[in-house]
């Protein structure tokens, strides 16, 4: 017979008995392992919350490594765009003035993405999916470009033929861009003494000194003159382009004749309303005076073509 055990109540002054049955000793062994389990539970928790397990320290790792890569891939990506945008430019506003065709406009325009700081709040779901969306943009934005010089290269070609008969060079021998006297505009005419519009560019060089067709073409006019612009030279070039070389001295060319680039057509003079020996040059396209400068550019570098812009400027007189 198993010993009764007793246990003092302080509040009778009394010992109860103490229940020492089956059922209860299961009691409370459950209300030990709970109290165990609740306390590890609580353990883990706060353990958790304070320190990494090595599993998440790898992980954490591991997306800290994916954002390099993300930011990395994200700056590589803007610096692509921003190529592509300086190309884009610079075949808008120089090759199409040779081609003259419009350029082929993109139909939508790619997002430049999410910040850095927004990535952090997302799931790698959605970075994923926003990577692929940026890649796709970069893919069509590069067929694009692809068909837009697939185009450039068809046109280039066509325009292959064309491109001797443009007016490309000085008409006189100026490398150091010296003999400039003056530009395109209104000008104070040196005889009248009115402004007047100059429609071409004055170089100022010694009677006899070459003139060259700055462009392949036909001679459309080739006379002599007292008066006006004097003796003077015509070569219609096709495909609307026109030059003009007056106040010349020698004319070597005649009417009909073909000239190619470069040749030798005749010499400067101070012939017609002329006030000292020079060349007055002009560029026609399709009846309208162009700006003669703009026709240089297989002779003048970027920084040439500026100064030149500032030399034509310079001169408030014409000499013819």
């Amino acid at each position: 017979m198993s010993k009764s055990q007793f246990k003092f109540n302080p509040k009778d002054l009394n010992y109860d008995r103490v229940d020492d049955s089956l059922n209860a000793r299961i009691w409370r062994i459950a209300v030990y392992v709970a109290a165990v389990v609740v306390i590890a539970v609580l353990l883990n928790v706060i353990y958790s919350l304070f320190f990494d397990t090595p599993r998440e320290r790898q992980i954490r790792n591991e997306n800290r490594m994916l954002l390099e890569k993300y930011e990395e891939l994200s700056v590589r990506k803007q610096e692509v765009d921003t190529v592509m945008e300086a190309v884009q430019r610079i075949d808008r506003d120089i090759y199409r003035v040779i081609f003259e065709t419009e350029p082929v406009e993109p139909e939508t325009n790619p997002s430049t993405g999410m910040t850095f700081q927004n990535l952090l709040r997302t799931t790698n779901e959605v970075i994923v999916m926003h990577s692929a969306h940026k890649l796709d943009s970069l893919i069509s934005l590069d067929r694009l470009m692809a068909t837009e010089y697939d185009m450039l290269i068809i046109r280039g070609e066509a325009k292959a033929v064309m491109l001797p008969y443009i007016p490309a060079i000085q008409p006189i021998e100026n490398s150091d861009l010296t003999l400039i006297a003056s530009g395109f505009g209104h000008r104070v005419h040196p005889i009248y003494k009115i402004p007047k519009m100059h429609n071409g560019i004055d170089f100022s060089a010694p009677v006899g000194t070459p003139v060259y067709a700055t462009g392949d073409g036909v001679v459309k006019i080739s006379s002599r003159s007292a008066r006006g612009l004097g003796n003077q030279i015509l070569i219609d070039h096709g495909y609307g382009y026109e030059t003009l070389y007056a106040c010349m001295d020698e004319l070597n060319v005649r009417n009909g004749q073909e000239v190619k680039r470069g040749d030798l057509i005749g010499t400067v003079g101070d012939s017609g309303l002329s006030v000292a020996p020079h060349l007055h040059y002009e560029v026609h396209l399709d009846g309208k005076a162009m700006n003669p400068i703009n026709y240089f550019f297989l002779e003048l570098s970027p920084s040439d073509y500026d100064r030149l812009i500032l030399i034509s400027k310079m001169s408030g007189q014409s000499f013819d």
